[in-house]
């Protein structure tokens, strides 16, 4: 490749000055030879990378200096951070070992590259074996978080600069995006970060509604900034008049966050109204405790504004496991519009803009030490750590539950003696007893919480205290998993379930032998057909394991295999799970449907095979991209927006297939699902049945309504032909006396 011009030239030195002032300005350079360390690792980097290009034309140095800057300003690293990260690309692009690093840095900036060398690889992988790689990528945090930290950073450019990739490979770097590492940032405490990535991902996948979004806020910032100006003025005085030392300022929210509401709520941007929050940053007193002034400054607010109780935040008595504190409230402010407040001291804050590298500074440690984080965040390291080394969890189920452990929120409950515990949100009873100790979860049959009687299936809130009650008698069944949130729990029952299958295998094969030798008659595949279907089984292991676990007996085994009908059975099994799979489908697989953009249309046999997703049940009219099945090649098409598309596309990038519309001249029927609310009241059953089928001729499938207390609650699938065709629908709908919420669901 040709070398570097003399704009180019120009261009590195600046961006290393800028890197260099950065250092200084945050006092990054605490040693003498700080500075020589970083300018050493750029000049090897620099040779490195010697005349290679990014895709947006510009060198490729000019990448490992962003992501040091980015570390130092954005994160707060130290030095060997920034040397690592100019040094990220150099061992997997150019003629330099981990050892060459090591001798011309040190053994600690070698170990941080090689790992950032390792983890490049992840993201690369074709296949599941991606979910095994981020496996073994998380060691590292394990080992040395400002790996992890780097790697973000890394990340962060990369999406900041992905305007010069293709549309396929936009696709799958947001995926993995949206899915691990903005949920990684959250985790760490990197809340700027985490919002950034997560308007990037929505600004480079849904390009209209992003700038439809963005263009909005901007016609409405000058209202918003004259609310925020009302809201602030009466709290400032206030502030002032006590003393308080303080910062105040608002915010909109991110693109993405009203986005993600407008989704989740069925909303159009008019009807979000709480666009804004206000965080009040304070300088502590030397003689009053952070906790207490927090509380101080709470009350003064409120006696402003009143507060929504529901919506009252403590972080402070129980910090987040990333270490966050800080108090929210929400208040009623002028127009009647609902603002969030949050409060922090300059402390809290620092650790809520950079999270776990906060800690560093706050502890009072330099980056040669090991890094000690509070109680909260080592617990979940702790249960990473666990996760990581569990025999059982396959790495996919791994990737998956972690990925939901990240963002999901946390409660604190406590044990009888006042020992409190964090579990995340949607934990239960089961949860809470493996949390404690294995044997007290694989015996449990009950609990008192809050000293009342309840189910082990019971899901906990915060502040609940709770007794767990055991027998010897009790073991965990198959219907466990679908009570438990935490993967500790999830595995420690799949690992009793595991070893009791194999013995409930074992022991339904000795019996039926020995039934089958008195019967004098030899096991074989004929036999099989005919029991197999008997005895509602479609494996022999699970045949042998219903018979071992007592689930079935043997009467009536004779007549059974004097019987000449088996195939009956199996044929007719065969036909009703076909069946079941179109009506599910809202389609026959295999016909006409899609076309792709260069007009050649899905086909059943020679041509390409799609297939409806059932996680998001797209029909015409929805914006759908393609997952090709790797091991039947056909293509499952989605929603674009759909949560379990974008799971598959930030672990099997290579199998998306996009550029796939439906065809115009399609008039099939597809499956929907609309849920409802209102105020019941006679005959409003008979009103939406008369609406959808007399009026508007539409097929119901399934009709679910559930009254309580003068609230119905429910759901109508029906088969319509398109989104319009649904809207429509959903608009009647609305329009029936009592029905207050219509919308689509399974999206």
């Amino acid at each position: 490749m040709a070398d570097y011009t003399k704009d180019d030239e120009r261009l590195i030195a600046e961006r290393f000055d800028d890197l260099i002032a950065a250092c200084e300005e945050k006092g990054v350079f605490r040693y003498d030879d700080d500075r020589a360390l970083v300018s050493r690792a750029f000049e090897v980097a620099l040779e490195a990378h010697k005349g290679v290009r990014r895709r947006s034309g510009e060198p490729y140095i000019t990448h490992p200096i962003a992501v040091a800057r980015i570390c130092v300003v954005e994160i707060g690293l130290g030095t060997k951070s920034v040397v690592a990260s100019l040094l990220h690309d150099v061992v997997e692009d150019a003629d330099i070992s981990v050892e060459d690093v090591s001798r011309m840095f040190t053994p600690k900036i070698a170990s941080m590259v090689d790992g950032l060398t390792k983890i490049s690889g992840v993201f690369n992988a074709d296949t599941s074996e991606q979910a095994e790689s981020f496996r073994k990528m998380l060691l590292t945090l394990l080992d040395d978080v400002r790996v992890i930290l780097i790697k973000i950073a890394d990340r962060l450019h990369n999406m900041r600069t992905l305007g010069a990739m293709p549309r396929e490979k936009q696709v799958k770097i947001t995926s993995e995006t949206i899915y691990l590492f903005a949920p990684l940032a959250y985790r760490l405490g990197l809340h700027a970060i985490k919002s950034e990535l997560e308007d990037l991902s929505l600004k480079y996948r849904f390009p209209d509604e992003y700038n439809t979004i963005e263009a909005k806020l901007e016609e409405t910032k000058q209202r918003h900034a004259a609310l925020i100006e009302r809201f602030d003025e009466p709290i400032i005085a206030r502030l002032k008049e006590n003393g308080v030392d303080f910062e105040i300022s608002g915010r909109v929210k991110s693109v993405y966050s009203v986005w993600r509401k407008m989704q989740t709520k069925q909303l159009p941007f008019e009807d979000i109204f709480d666009l804004f929050a206000v965080r009040i940053i304070f300088r502590p007193s030397p003689v009053i405790s952070e906790r207490t002034q927090c509380w101080y400054i709470y009350e003064l607010v409120t006696d402003i504004y009143p507060s929504r109780p529901d919506r009252l935040r403590d972080w402070i008595t129980y910090p987040k496991a990333n270490g966050y504190e800080a108090l929210h409230t929400t208040v009623m402010g002028p127009e009647g519009l609902w603002v969030e407040v949050q409060i922090r001291s300059e402390r809290m804050n620092e650790v809520a803009e950079q999270g776990v590298a906060a800690h560093w500074k706050h502890n009072y440690l330099t980056e040669d030490e090991e890094l000690t984080t509070d109680e909260k965040f080592d617990n979940w390291l702790g249960r990473i750590r666990e996760a990581l080394s569990s025999p059982t969890e396959s790495a996919v189920d791994f990737l998956d539950n972690f990925q939901r452990s990240l963002y999901i929120g946390e409660i604190v409950v406590f044990t009888p003696k006042g020992e409190s515990r964090h579990l995340q949100k949607g934990a239960t009873v089961l949860d809470f007893a493996f949390d404690i100790h294995s044997k007290l979860g694989l015996k449990a049959i009950g609990a008192k919480i809050n000293h009342k009687m309840e189910s082990i299936y019971t899901q906990l809130k915060s502040g609940d205290q709770i007794e767990v009650l055991t027998s010897k008698s009790a073991a965990p069944t198959v219907e466990w998993l679908d009570h438990v949130a935490t993967s500790k729990a999830k595995n420690y029952i799949k690992n009793y379930l595991r070893r009791n299958r194999q013995e409930s295998i074992e022991h339904g094969r000795e019996l039926f032998e020995a039934r089958m030798a008195e019967l004098g008659i030899t096991p074989s595949a004929r036999v099989f057909r005919k029991l197999l279907p008997a005895y509602g089984s479609s494996t022999k292991d699970e045949f042998y394991r219903n018979l071992g676990a007592g689930v079935i007996t043997l009467d009536g085994l004779q007549d059974i295999l004097r019987q000449n009908s088996a195939s009956k059975y199996l044929k007719f099994w065969t036909l009703f799970q076909g069946n079941k799979s179109e009506r599910d489908n809202g389609m026959v697989v295999g016909r006409r449907d899609w076309e792709e953009d260069d007009g050649q249309e899905g086909k059943s046999g020679g041509g390409q095979r799609f297939e409806i997703a059932e996680c998001c049940i797209p029909i015409p009219g929805d914006d759908v991209t393609g997952y090709r099945d790797p091991v039947s090649g056909k293509i499952i098409v989605h929603k674009t927006s759909c949560s379990e598309l974008t799971r598959l596309a930030s672990s099997h990038g290579e199998n998306i297939v996009t550029g796939i519309r439906w065809s115009s001249h399609k008039a099939m029927s597809y499956l929907s699902i609309v849920s409802l609310q209102g105020i019941d009241r006679v005959g409003i059953l008979l009103d939406l049945v008369g609406v959808i089928t007399g009026e508007l001729n539409i097929n119901i499938r399934e009709l679910k309504i559930q009254s309580h207390d003068g609230i119905f609650e429910g759901e109508i699938s029906l088969y319509v032909t398109s989104t319009d065709d649904l809207n429509a629908v959903i608009a009647k709908i609305k329009k029936i006396k009592g029905v207050d919420k219509a919308q689509r669901i399974n999206s």
